[in-house]
């Protein structure tokens, strides 16, 4: 019958332990929406492989080497392609490891790479399966854990952009059943109730599935009121914005290159890091991908990676951008790479025809225009390469002529692809802007210049994320108009679009600051020096012109196109267009440069650095004391777990009567804590059947005459019996469960 209780037993505490599980993957649903995180498939595979391992409770030994190979392989599948567990294997994890660990100490922390980000996460999903096994099954305390997934669900459906409708609803089922079954266990253990004397223990959980199931029925389907109070949202961001946050605040986003781009919105903090330097003759826009899906919510490519290997020479990069009628002028340009840099894409202008790098193969993904440099067949980062191109200068006259209607050139009709849910108000909208121009040229220049008028206003904070069924380009168009660079350009290329014109989003950096001036180079050429950071991340539109190429466009107030364009007949159209390209210089050079943008941001940043290091210092302080409190607290609630292991170590090296004292006495005070302590008058025979009724068994009784015969026979120095180290092992792991 006992073996009948111990399964039954199991039974349910792996239910419990399961529900744990499917609570803590609602801690990892939202990453994948507030984060970059491409997939989070892979990740919680690996979470149900060590909650797996956790339940059936095998050596701890054996539980470390199995989750540390699943962590293994986790970064192997994700991020390293050498042979696994070969020595440049560990070679390159160990390498990312290091340039991490100096980035920690450096207090660069939003340098961490993608590799080591996703060990950390990985390690706490590690930590999460012990922990939750040890609240849920052992100690059967998981009241704050729910309520914290509750409330962690609550913030980010209010501050961000993730949708907590249904995972509320989950929560509450699951939170409620897992209590209700915790509850269970615990009155059955508490009363010394047998499973054996119960015919259908089961039975007894049908009433708390039903009235969990139906409360959320009848919760989901009632008729809601009106909320009542005004919504705090806004008030609590005021209150936060200038709460001594500095530029370490917390945010969602912050300013940089990213790969993905599916969702769109939201505020950034600035970042300044130096990404690389560029020695140039002439300032320019740094090219790295383009995007030709609009979703409604951001930009994805309609296919692909598909990366192939293209020669190093002028025809196969500037196929990228279809050069054709256009002028270019013969240019070099040297880019080095600072810091922790860790785009493995190449970086490159307008016009590119070779790269100067030693052992380097190039491959390019014809649905980006992305091009990653590899040395044996694995994506780098050069630390420096020099570039070859060819600087194109658009004839504005040549492309007044491209015929909006001829698209023949395009083979890709992605470039004119619309979302079926685009609200017909931007179609209406981009009809009204270009109706009094009849070529794709004026058409573009009207829609960019239709931004820097009309209420927008380029800003990075308090930028509104679209609702769930709310369109990023209406929202930003009709609702919002305020917004940075991915706002800009990406309503500019719908609303190209929905003109027929085919158009795509690109991205990039700006030319970024220049720091040295005339540097002498090779034939007498002078280069100037400029720094590129994270602030300078940005993107803008592309236009195809028949017969011309991919011509740049740059909607974003406070930016200037710092493409070429050039007129080559001088009557009254050619005038009035030099005089319509002349004015928004005029307007720029009153506006702030784009990695100054917003001013008043810099002059805080500025007047704050007297500052910035006590805050820091009192900021690491609170942590500090948080930390150390938080793990004092833990080793005082789990300060009998800790002296048993120690006393249990003891007993076992040296098991004579003096240790077995120490460690009878030690049984008394868990006893005790547990509210099974002796009473004055009782014996110590009588106490030791009250116990052992109290968890059906004789142990105690055992221990208690062991004990007597050594405390009453005065036998200090002998050897117990290694069965009494095994009933007061037992014991105890029934008491302390």
């Amino acid at each position: 019958m006992s073996t009948a209780n111990g399964d039954r037993s199991i039974i349910y505490s792996s239910l419990l332990y399961t529900l744990g599980f499917l609570l803590f993957l609602e801690w990892l649903y939202p990453v994948e929406d507030i984060t970059d995180t491409g997939s989070l498939t892979i990740f919680i595979l690996y979470a149900l492989f060590c909650f797996a391992i956790s339940m059936i409770q095998i050596k701890w030994w054996i539980s470390f080497l199995l989750k540390g190979m699943g962590l293994f392989i986790v970064v192997n599948a994700l991020f390293i392609e050498a042979k696994f567990l070969g020595v440049k294997w560990f070679s390159v994890l160990f390498g990312d490891l290091f340039t991490n660990v100096e980035a920690l100490f450096s207090q660069q922390f939003f340098q961490f790479t993608p590799l080591f980000r996703s060990v950390l996460f990985l390690l706490l999903i590690w930590l999460m399966s012990y922990l939750l096994y040890y609240w849920f099954v052992i100690m059967k305390r998981i009241f704050l854990f729910i309520l914290l997934t509750f409330i962690y669900i609550a913030v980010l459906d209010t501050f961000t952009v993730y949708d907590a409708t249904l995972p509320i609803i989950r929560t509450f089922i699951l939170g409620f059943l897992a209590l209700g079954i915790a509850n269970f266990m615990k009155e059955l253990r508490k009363e010394a109730i047998h499973f054996s004397w119960l015919k259908k223990t089961t039975v007894w959980l049908v009433p708390l599935i039903v009235i969990v199931f139906l409360s959320t029925i009848i919760g989901y389907a009632a008729p809601k009121f009106e909320s009542q109070w005004a919504d705090p949202v806004p008030f609590i961001k005021s209150k936060a914005e200038n709460a001594g946050m500095s530029d370490r605040g917390s945010s969602i986003q912050k300013v940089g290159y990213g790969e993905d781009d599916s969702r769109l919105g939201g505020s950034f903090v600035q970042d300044y890091t130096p990404v690389f330097q560029a020695a140039v003759t002439d300032e320019h826009y740094w090219r790295i991908e383009t995007k030709d899906t609009y979703t409604g919510k951001g930009w994805e490519a309609s296919d692909g990676p598909d990366y192939q290997q293209i020669a190093n020479q002028g025809t196969s990069f500037r196929s990228m951008f279809e050069f054709e009628n256009v002028e270019t002028e013969k240019m070099e340009a040297m880019i080095e790479f600072q810091g922790n840099t860790s785009i493995k894409k190449l970086i490159y202008p307008y016009g590119t025809s070779q790269v100067f790098a030693a052992g380097v193969d190039y491959f390019l993904d014809p649905f980006t225009s992305s091009i990653e440099p590899r040395i044996e067949n694995e994506a780098v980062v050069l630390d420096n390469y020099t570039i070859s191109y060819d600087n194109p200068s658009f004839a504005i006259n040549e492309l007044r002529k491209a015929d909006q209607t001829t698209n023949e050139d395009i083979e890709n009709p992605q470039y004119t692809q619309l979302p079926d849910t685009l609200p017909e108000r931007v179609y209406d909208l981009a009809e009204e802007i270009t109706a009094s121009y009849d070529n794709r040229y004026d058409k573009a220049k009207a829609i960019e210049r239709y931004f820097s008028t009309n209420g927008f206003e380029y800003q990075t904070t308090d930028v509104p994320v679209p609702k769930a069924n709310q369109d990023y380009v209406d929202q930003f168009l009709f609702d919002s108009k305020m917004g940075y660079c991915d706002n800009y350009s990406t309503s500019m290329v719908v609303m190209l679009r929905s003109l027929g014109i085919p158009a795509r989003w690109t991205k990039g950096f700006t030319s970024g600051e220049m720091i040295q001036g005339e540097v002498g180079g090779a034939n007498e050429e002078t280069f100037d020096i400029y720094e590129v950071t994270n602030a300078n991340a940005h993107s803008w539109v592309e236009v195809y012109f028949p017969e011309n190429g991919w011509v740049p466009f740059e909607p974003t107030q406070g930016f200037s196109n710092l493409a070429d364009f050039r007129t080559e007949i001088n009557n009254d159209v050619a005038q009035q267009e030099e005089e319509m390209m002349e004015t928004p210089d005029k307007e720029e050079d009153e506006a702030p440069k784009p990695d100054e943008l917003p001013k008043d941001v810099d002059e805080d940043l500025a007047s704050a650095s007297d500052q910035s290091s006590w805050d820091f210092s009192w900021q690491s302080i609170t942590i500090l004391l948080l930390i150390i409190s938080l793990l004092g607290y833990l080793i005082y609630k789990t300060r009998f777990r800790w002296k048993t292991h120690f006393i249990l170590m003891k007993f076992r090296k040296h098991p004579d009567s003096k240790n077995y004292q120490e460690a009878y006495h030690h049984l008394m005070r868990v006893l005790e804590h547990k509210g099974l302590g002796k009473k004055t008058d009782e014996t110590l025979r009588e106490y030791a059947r009250k116990i052992d009724v109290r968890y059906t068994t004789d142990e105690m009784w055992r221990l208690t005459s062991q004990f007597e015969n050594i405390l009453y026979h005065q036998q200090q120095n002998k050897s117990v019996p290694l069965e009494v180290t095994q009933l007061w092992k037992n014991l105890i792991k029934r008491i302390m469960a």
